[in-house]
């Protein structure tokens, strides 16, 4: 990321620069100690993860990090409107790249149960997802992702229901979100944690790359907007958010 311009720390976002090579291993090492100190303070953890390509080389430098996976429960960010071995599902991606080596052992909480069609409505489907999600407890951490149209976990700049999903005060815990013009190489219907469950999380992480990601960040960082739902989550006080950025 080459540009003039260098987000600084405020308030309770940190602002953590690496080079690419070290990135997600030192990302992975700062969870890693979260978790494992929640696990001293109450018995298990809750890591609560995005789906996309962009977490994969994340979630495996994590998955070789030696706390007690046993105890940890790992939920979805959002899920695609598929079941839970469709290719495409976020579920069977953090089977495939997280949950595997020491990771094995950690718990994985879907929010899409069945493994096959028909599944419920997209609605019905969010209300289990947020049922599963309440019991398995607030995320200790949870990692977020970003597109270069500022959206983040599944609260896209165009969806219908946009305004429902970031109001802190909506007490679903997910949502399902139906596009019209879904993103081509994932054209499904997707059912994400509102923005409240979002800041319910003790720690939430975002790690960016690319100087396209940047330019939205940029915006993103002068003020709350509809058009970035990203700059809900850095212009809010009440979770702490490490930005970790290549350099």
């Amino acid at each position: 990321m080459h540009s003039t311009w260098h987000p600084e720390s405020r308030g309770s976002l940190t602002v953590h620069t690496v080079s690419p090579t070290e990135l997600n291993v030192r990302l992975a090492q700062d969870i890693a100690q979260r978790l494992a100190t929640a696990i001293q303070v109450r018995g298990f953890a809750v890591l609560s993860v995005s789906g996309g390509k962009s977490p994969v080389a994340l979630f495996e430098a994590l998955r070789v990090m030696d706390i007690d996976w046993s105890r940890v429960r790992i939920t979805l960010v959002d899920e695609r409107y598929v079941p839970r071995n469709h290719p495409d599902s976020n579920a069977l991606l953090v089977q495939t790249h997280l949950q595997q080596d020491l990771a094995a052992k950690a718990q994985l909480v879907f929010m899409v149960t069945r493994a096959s069609e028909p599944l419920d409505t997209p609605a019905a489907q969010a209300k289990a997802a947020g049922i599963a999600l309440l019991a398995a407890s607030p995320a200790d951490v949870l990692v977020l992702g970003m597109g270069a149209d500022g959206h983040t976990a599944s609260l896209f700049p165009e969806a219908p229901n946009l305004a429902e999903a970031l109001d802190l005060r909506n007490t679903q815990t997910c949502v399902a979100i139906e596009l019209a013009h879904p993103p081509a190489n994932a054209p499904y219907a997707r059912i994400t944690q509102t923005l409240a469950q979002i800041l319910s999380a003790r720690h939430i992480v975002l790690p960016l790359t690319g100087a396209d990601k940047l330019n939205t960040l940029q915006q993103a960082w002068k003020q709350a907007t509809p058009a970035l739902p990203i700059s809900f989550v850095l212009q809010q006080t009440q979770t702490p958010v490490a930005l970790w950025l290549a350099n």
